[in-house]
This record gives C-alpha cells, sequence and structure tokens, in this order.
C-alpha cells in the first residue's frame, strides 16, 4: 500500500509538472501584448527559443551544480560548520537512473521546467531593443550557472535550506514554489539587463520625463493571464510536493491559495489605478495578477486562504506603485513591468512567508529571520552576480540593437518579416539619433 500510494504521489507530481510551460506561454503573450506591434513574432520566438536553450544548458551542466540534498557536493568550512555549496554531479544527467528513485527523477524534471521558466521572465523588460542571439548567450550563462547555484541553496540541500536544522534559524529558508529561485531570480536578471541596455529611444525626454508607449494587444495581455494561472497551479503544487513533502491532499488547498492571491492583487491594483485615474488600467491590473502569482510561490502551500489574499492585496499595491517609481526615479524602461512584477512580487512573498503560515511545513520561531537571510542573498550576492556576468557578457556580444533595429521593429530586423504585414509600420515614433 506504501510503495502504490508513493507511486501516485510520484504521478500525481509529475503530471502537475506537465503544466509549467502554461506559465511562460502566458507571461510570453503578454510581454508580446505590451510592446509594439512591430516587435510582436520577435517576443513570442524570443520566448520559445530562451526556454528551448535554458532547457538544453540546464541538463547538459545546470543540474550537475543543482543537485538534490542526496547528491555529494563541496562546501565551505567555517567555525567547525561546513556551509553546502554547490553540487558535484555528473554532466548531462549523467548517472540518473531511469528505474531508480522517482523523486530524483522529478526533481531534474521539475528543475528543466523551472529554469525554463526563469529564462523567459527577463524578456520582457528588454523587448524591442534587446538582440535574439544576445538573449540567447544571457540565457545560457543564467541556466548554467546563476540558476542553479541559488537552486542548490534553496532545494538541493545547500546552505539556505540547512539554516534550521544547522544553526537553528526557523526551517531554514522557505520557498515552497519558486516565489525565489525563480521569480526573483528572474526579476533581478530582468533589472540587470534594463540597466545595461538602457531605455527604448523616445521612451524619455530630455528632462526625463517618460512617454507613454502603449501596447499593441490587451487582449494577448489578459488571456497571458489565464495561461499563466494553469502553470502556478502546476508549479506551486509540484514544488510543494518534491521540496517539502506536502500531501497530496494539500494540493486543492494550494490551488486555492494561488487563485486568491492573484485575484487580490488584481483586484487591488485594478482598484488602485481606478482611484488615482478615474479608470481602472488594464496592463497594470494585469501586471498585479502575475505579481500575486509571482509571490504566491514562497508560502502557498502552509497558508491558509484569509492569508493568501492578505498577500495578495499588497502585491497587488506594490506592484502599481513599483512601476511608476522605476520609470519615474529610477529611469528604467520595463515594457513588461517584468522588474516589478517577479522581483517586487517575489520578494514580497519570501518576506511574507516569514510570518504567514501555520502548517507543519512552516517554519517557527526565527522563521522571519531565515526568510531575511535569504532575501538578503538574493540583494547582495545573486543581483551583483547577474548584473557582473551580463556586462561582462555584454562586452563580448553587444545587448542593444542597432537604431535600424528598433526603427523597423525587430520582427523585420531580426526575422525578416512583420507579425502583421497588412499593417504599415510608423517609424516617426523613434528620434533617428
Amino acid at each position: 500500500m506504501g510503495a502504490a500510494s508513493s507511486e501516485l504521489k510520484a504521478a500525481l507530481c509529475g503530471c502537475l509538472i506537465l503544466l509549467i510551460p502554461f506559465a511562460y506561454a502566458g507571461l510570453a503573450l503578454m510581454s508580446s501584448g505590451m510592446g509594439r506591434s512591430r516587435s510582436a513574432v520577435h517576443s513570442l520566438v524570443a520566448a520559445l527559443a530562451a526556454a528551448a536553450v535554458a532547457a538544453v544548458v540546464y541538463v547538459a551542466f545546470g543540474f550537475a551544480w543543482q543537485g538534490t540534498p542526496a547528491v555529494p557536493s563541496y562546501g565551505l568550512a567555517t567555525g567547525g560548520v561546513v556551509w553546502n555549496w554547490i553540487a558535484s554531479g555528473r554532466f548531462f544527467f549523467d548517472g540518473l537512473d531511469p528505474s531508480g528513485t522517482p523523486t530524483t527523477l522529478l526533481t531534474a524534471c521539475f528543475g528543466v521546467f523551472a529554469c525554463a521558466f526563469t529564462a523567459v521572465i527577463p524578456l520582457g523588460a528588454g523587448e524591442e531593443r534587446w538582440r535574439l542571439g544576445a538573449m540567447l548567450a544571457s540565457t545560457a550563462m543564467l541556466a548554467g550557472w546563476t540558476f542553479p547555484l541559488f537552486a542548490h541553496w534553496v532545494w538541493g540541500g545547500g546552505w539556505l535550506s540547512a539554516l534550521g536544522w544547522q544553526s537553528g534559524i526557523g526551517r531554514g529558508f522557505l520557498d515552497a514554489g519558486g516565489a525565489g529561485v525563480i521569480q526573483v531570480v528572474g526579476g533581478f536578471s530582468a533589472l540587470s539587463i534594463t540597466w545595461l541596455l538602457g531605455a527604448r529611444r523616445g521612451k524619455f525626454s530630455q528632462e526625463g520625463m517618460p512617454a507613454a508607449i502603449p501596447g499593441h494587444n490587451s487582449v494577448f495581455v489578459t488571456f497571458g493571464c489565464f495561461l499563466a494561472l494553469v502553470g502556478w497551479f502546476g508549479l506551486n503544487s509540484s514544488a510543494a510536493i518534491l521540496f517539502y513533502g506536502a500531501e497530496p491532499g494539500r494540493i486543492p488547498l494550494i490551488a486555492v491559495n494561488t487563485l486568491l492571491t492573484a485575484a487580490g492583487a488584481m483586484l487591488a491594483a485594478a482598484l488602485l489605478t481606478r482611484t488615482r485615474f478615474g479608470k481602472p488600467d488594464a496592463s497594470l491590473s494585469a501586471n498585479g495578477w502575475t505579481a500575486g502569482l509571482a509571490a504566491s510561490s514562497a508560502g502557498a502551500a502552509f497558508q491558509v486562504p484569509t492569508e493568501a489574499l492578505i498577500v495578495g492585496l499588497v502585491a497587488g499595491v506594490l506592484v502599481t506603485f513599483s512601476v511608476e517609481w522605476l520609470e519615474l526615479h529610477f529611469k528604467i524602461d520595463d515594457p513588461a513591468g517584468s522588474i516589478s512584477v517577479h522581483a517586487a512580487g517575489g520578494l514580497w512573498g519570501l518576506l511574507a512567508a516569514g510570518f504567514l503560515g501555520h502548517f507543519p511545513i512552516a517554519g517557527g520561531d526565527g522563521q522571519m529571520m531565515a526568510q531575511l537571510i535569504g532575501v538578503a542573498t538574493l540583494l547582495g550576492f545573486v543581483l551583483p552576480l547577474l548584473y557582473a556576468s551580463n556586462w561582462m557578457l555584454n562586452k563580448l556580444i553587444p545587448y542593444r540593437a542597432p537604431l535600424d533595429g528598433e526603427r523597423q521593429g525587430m520582427d523585420l530586423h531580426e526575422l525578416g518579416a512583420n507579425a502583421y504585414p497588412e499593417l504599415v509600420s510608423h517609424f516617426d515614433d523613434i528620434p533617428q539619433r
């Protein structure tokens, strides 16, 4: 009975993992819709290509660095304590026995899908000016090093997950669905890219005031929200089973919490923009929805629905102001709101997991400290690592498209054909300098 139950649990987890690509389909549609029509298909092709490169590189190298708690690893010894730093597995999934432990195989499968998800996130921040070849080079670096390194610390038995039993700090850093590993790492990658690329030409006036550049298809944006919800159901549920031992009976609660967090964030963003501007803003409401999803990934497995709704309401307010602050005060041009949605939403979700949660897999005393240590690691180590590695890569492979590429649109410049050939492209919105 026990073996049959384990096989059923593994099969269920595998099915849930297969839902995750709906999330990247949703994000890809949203990014495309929030950009201009002359770069619409380039945005979607970039998402497909990034997911493909991320999967190949992760299988080749990434999983060897991420590993699982059962895989040998390298550590740093300080004060008589060995801090698990990085796994020492074999490349190309070598050593994985197809008839072996289902948990190890499912973890490897989940890692492929999660890494591809992370790679899609930065694309919306760099659209309309990020060259396809440079995108893929950046994706390869993310999938082969940065993502698996932090994923090992959180999910592979690394030092962040060991804060509980090694140092008595809560249950260690909790990230039940990748709010930090996927969302914040992807969001910080987006932030690094926007710093290196600079703003789209014509986005800011000589006085530094941002100009509105409306997206070309709000239908893509809103439909993408529904697709993303399906993917997040699979993401949050499968990760909770794999990394925190959640039983299948908890999946309905995880699904409800995921939906409530997204719903609360969307309603908060819609109400806030209606109060401030007279009418709800469609793109900010959609960003609120996905910010709620990003925030849900930290604690949906061990929160009650009321707490999940609170997390969502705060995420919706946070993302609305974050998009505005980044443009007005930091002159950051992020067409799809990727930084605000994934980095800000994910960070809030991680912090909320430190004080909201009442189930056995949640932490106890000191859990907030464990979450703060994880957030500090993301801010103090992962973000500088992402920026420095992309800065060096930009020196070898220039990231930004030339002026003609921006004026023609990335569809025509890099793919040779427009997404909407029957429409006339207008170039007068981009200065010729």
